[in-house]
């Protein structure tokens, strides 16, 4: 929830219900709803890291409210964020968060990721190609490397997809 939370914020200032609201608005189903406790959670250790700072602001008959604004260095770790290829076992929720939150930030365009995202795919599964030749005679270790490289097919696959829709 920490990067989407900060990019959600590189599109101005919020307080926790609207960031709630907006990732729900944004991802719909394809995100587990969230409490507003995960949320104010979030925001209190981003603002610790110095990445969103936040600001009391006075409601007329209601306790203030507090809004929380991105820093440079929650700018640069977004930044950062978007310039990386996704990788681990979560790889496609990853991505696909970056995916719909990188146009709105403009800090990062759907294209360049996709484009990334494959690059980093087609390394890896070079390398797994030539583990895996280095490693002909070790049954188990082949079969680990098959399936590693029939997963990266089907990420390469959803990547297309991916750019047929939204590019």
């Amino acid at each position: 929830m920490r990067l989407p939370l900060l990019a959600l914020l590189a599109m101005g200032p919020a307080h926790g219900y609207q960031l709630r609201r907006a990732l729900e608005s944004t991802f719909g189903p394809a995100c587990p709803r969230t409490n507003d406790g995960q949320v104010y959670i979030t925001l209190s250790r981003l603002e610790k890291s110095g990445l969103i700072e936040g600001r009391a602001v006075a409601q007329d008959g209601r306790p203030a409210k507090r809004v929380f604004a991105l820093t440079d260095a929650g700018r640069r770790e977004l930044v950062d964020w978007f310039a990386r290829p996704s990788e681990g076992a979560k790889v496609r929720e990853e991505f696909f968060l970056k995916l719909v939150l990188a146009p709105q930030t403009r800090l990062a365009d759907r294209r360049t990721l996709i484009d990334l995202q494959r690059s980093h795919c087609l390394a890896t599964l070079r390398g797994l190609r030539a583990s895996a030749d280095q490693n002909r005679e070790h049954d188990l270790s082949r079969l680990l490397i098959e399936g590693a490289v029939l997963q990266l097919k089907a990420e390469l696959d959803w990547l297309e997809r991916c750019q047929q829709e939204f590019t």
